[in-house]
């Protein structure tokens, strides 16, 4: 179990070739004992962006403030605060800050390796019921 404020988990930037100006904060990780997923918080700077690129998870993104510019190979779409965006496994994409102040999102990704499972799902009498 985790149970921390967001300022408490340590804001790193994201080295990634093609990154400017954008930060990460692993909220919650594997090495939080999370068997499946992570959930990071971006905080892109003004004029920012992470990098242009693609792989073969989804992301599941929740805009907490700002104004930003989601780009894809199917082109660009403006997104700000509580807007949810969905980005489909392999394709082309990065996220824009195009506002003046921090842009922050939510993106919840699956763990490459993710952790065998010790026990059943108790809310589910036994089997995972993919709510």
């Amino acid at each position: 179990m985790k149970l921390v404020h967001f300022d408490e988990v340590a804001l790193e930037p994201v080295y990634a070739e093609g990154a400017e100006g954008a930060n990460i904060r692993w909220l919650i990780a594997q090495k939080d004992g999370a068997p499946n997923f992570a959930m990071r918080m971006f905080e892109v700077d003004p004029g920012g962006f992470t990098p242009y690129h693609k792989h073969a998870w989804e992301h599941e993104i929740y805009c907490l403030e700002g104004q930003g510019m989601l780009v894809t190979d199917r082109g660009e779409q403006s997104f700000g605060a509580n807007d949810i965006i969905y980005v489909d496994p392999e394709m082309m994409h990065n996220f824009k800050n195009v506002g003046t102040t921090v842009l922050k999102f939510l993106c919840l990704i699956p763990h490459e390796e993710p952790v065998k499972k010790k026990t059943l799902n108790p809310f589910a009498a036994g089997k995972a019921n993919n709510c």
